[in-house]
């Protein structure tokens, strides 16, 4: 891997010799991350959190909440906070940049949403892109006023917050942010909330206001929550990200003659998608769960070169492994049959357009992929060739790149591969590793 210019050169691994091996240990999820620094913010007292993700999305957070007046440090690789409460907020005197970061920008509407003050919020290009009346709706009908471009459709984004009523709220989408969002809003609110989701998304919003003190009450998709709760500080240890381990879990896979070990990943069962299907497409793949997971599952992961079968994803699978559909893209490239992804049209509105970004890129370097309106559909298994594509700014596809390129007869260059910086930037670290 060389970098030249804008661009970085991708070399194919010579699988003759050698296939992927040894051990990395997964960096801090970045949900659980970005979650523990904005509940440390609102709680009482102080919040101790280890093994954060110091990506650019979540330093995004960090930043909006120290300009929201709450002491936040870094020491001895500890993320302290310092939380006075939902009124320990003040009105920020600059505007918050969120960056890249759809998970920053709607939960902290929703913390907003119930403040007594003025605050405005913008992004970079991709986040403008981005529909935010799917939050921004549901917060107007809890008293707060909501205004931005295209009527509060997209940022730049300001928020008038004050005294809540609770809602009754069915979700359009399957959306964690979403959900997220408006469960913040209501432990402001006067009174109970009630908020269902059409399929269960990830549910660590719920178990950070439990590992905070406070209370939440799940029946399957419906979740009830009353307001004015008041949160207490804890101490955090932010479990690997499963999302961020998928791309080495598929390159374990497909890579002739590899075997690799995941140190300490979370296994979320709203999360493990990713694991469901390597399983149905036949991967060699071992888990060894810990025993020492406190709020978060946790294990190790063994991941063995596999010989795969194609395989269907869809239905209430999809909010289980939304992230990882691009990596899971190029695995299904190198299996057996056809593999088919439906029910994904909220890949749509992610950082780019993953539906068409993922078909186009992979098309480029040889593979036989269409898009559909709800996803995708894939032939394997195909001899990958190489040549320039890019990250098109978003971290998911240049990770995705940068394993097909292991198997890739000639270079792959890879432009703005910059981007993968946002939710992992030791990547090209680890791959050296397994690698060497």
């Amino acid at each position: 891997m060389d970098k030249k210019g804008d661009f970085m050169v991708l070399k194919k691994l010579q699988t003759s010799i050698r296939g992927l091996s040894g051990e990395i240990e997964i960096p801090g999820d970045k949900s659980i991350s970005h979650r523990s620094v904005m509940f440390g913010s609102i709680a009482y007292g102080e919040t101790r959190i280890t093994n954060f993700l110091p990506g650019e999305d979540c330093l995004s957070t960090i930043s909006c909440f120290r300009k929201l007046g709450v002491t936040i440090e870094e020491r001895d690789k500890e993320i302290i906070i310092i939380g006075k409460g939902f009124e320990g907020l003040n009105e920020p005197k600059e505007v918050l940049d969120v960056g890249n970061s759809g998970t920053t920008i709607r939960l902290l509407l929703g913390i907003l949403a119930g403040r007594p003050f003025f605050a405005s919020l913008i992004g970079d290009e991709s986040i403008g892109k981005r529909p935010m009346t799917r939050v921004t709706v549901p917060l107007a009908k809890m008293g707060a006023e909501i205004d931005g471009r295209k009527n509060g459709s997209y940022t730049p984004i300001a928020i008038r917050g004050g005294i809540l009523s609770p809602i009754q709220y069915q979700l359009p989408v399957a959306s964690a942010q979403v959900k997220s969002s408006l469960i913040l809003a209501a432990l402001q609110a006067e009174g109970e909330s009630t908020i269902t989701e059409p399929s269960i998304t990830r549910d660590h919003t719920e178990r950070m206001i439990r590992k905070f003190g406070g209370i939440i009450n799940k029946h399957h998709n419906i979740m009830k929550v009353n307001g004015g709760q008041k949160l207490t500080g804890t101490n955090i240890h932010v479990p690997g990200d499963i999302s961020s381990a998928a791309f080495f879990l598929v390159a374990g896979a497909i890579v002739p003659n590899s075997e690799i070990v995941l140190k300490n990943v979370g296994l979320n069962p709203t999360r493990t998608g990713i694991i469901e299907v390597l399983k149905n497409m036949c991967a060699d793949l071992s888990i060894k769960q810990s025993s020492d997971a406190s709020f978060e599952p946790i294990g190790d992961i063994i991941m063995r070169t596999s010989s795969l079968k194609g395989t269907v994803i869809e239905g209430d699978l999809i909010p289980k492994l939304i992230d990882e559909i691009p990596i899971i893209a190029l695995l299904a490239t190198q299996a057996e049959g056809i593999t088919i992804i439906k029910n994904a049209e909220e890949l749509k509105v992610k950082e780019t357009n993953r539906i068409d970004t993922v078909v186009g890129e992979l098309k480029k370097l040889g593979a036989e992929i269409e898009a559909t309106n709800d996803g995708m559909v894939i032939h394997g298994k195909s001899k990958l060739i190489g040549g320039t594509v890019s990250s098109h700014g978003d971290h998911r596809i240049g990770m995705m790149l940068a394993i097909a390129a292991l198997l890739c007869e000639n270079e792959v260059n890879l432009e703005r591969p910059e981007a993968i910086a946002v939710s992992y930037p030791n990547f090209f670290h680890h791959l050296n590793i397994l690698t060497q």
